[in-house]
């Protein structure tokens, strides 16, 4: 899998946030972007995930540009996240599954492998909005990943993360890009963005 940024430019009425961004991410490398708040980080990414447009360039995912059916093998953990307060942890997390194409059978055998490894099997029957913020997190990211997708996209990923949450964090992210996931993470966090990624680029 290769994802190719070619010259993307956005603009916001006067204001220009991107400006011929060009880069690319292979199958096990990590990327990182890098850049104060309002350089354009999340900007990016939405577009890349066909949420805005660009003004111009184009985004190429195997050679081809980005399209919706694309996105299937996508893993897009954004920022600003949200969980559904009162339901059911594990209901929570096979919803999600199932809206990226899984079979319900076969997301819950991996949620439940990945509730394991990750210290959660207890709350898979509790609501949502009695997990603590580590536990939100740990959840945040198993919907992200759970459909094992080519490319993962990770916006500010260590944003609130306590020091046990983020050595889980680089270690699961270290398995992932171990067995080929390409993985392109926004951070403001420059010794985090140079100890764990194959290169950077700077917004």
């Amino acid at each position: 899998m290769k994802l190719q940024v070619d010259h993307i430019s956005k603009a916001f009425g006067a204001h220009r946030v991107l400006d011929g961004v060009t880069f690319s991410v292979d199958s096990g490398q990590m990327v990182g972007l890098l850049g104060a708040n309002g350089a354009g980080k999340t900007t990016l990414m939405r577009i890349i995930t066909r949420l805005l447009e660009p003004d111009s360039g184009q985004v190429l995912f195997d050679g081809h540009p980005m399209t919706q059916n694309d996105l299937s093998q996508v893993g897009y953990l954004p920022e600003e996240r949200g969980l559904y307060r009162r339901m059911r942890v594990g209901e929570q997390a096979l919803y999600f599954a199932q809206m990226k194409g899984m079979e319900r059978r076969q997301a819950e055998q991996e949620l439940r492998q990945w509730f394991d490894r990750l210290g959660m099997t207890a709350w898979w029957d509790k609501p949502a909005g009695r997990l603590s913020k580590g536990m939100q997190q740990r959840l945040q990211l198993v919907v992200t990943v759970v459909h094992k997708p080519s490319l993962l996209i990770l916006d500010e990923p260590f944003s609130g993360f306590d020091i046990d949450n983020s050595a889980m964090l680089v270690r699961e992210l270290t398995a992932l890009r171990q067995a080929g996931t390409a993985i392109l993470l926004s951070t403001h966090n420059l010794q985090a963005a140079t100890e764990l990624c194959d290169k950077t680029i700077q917004l």
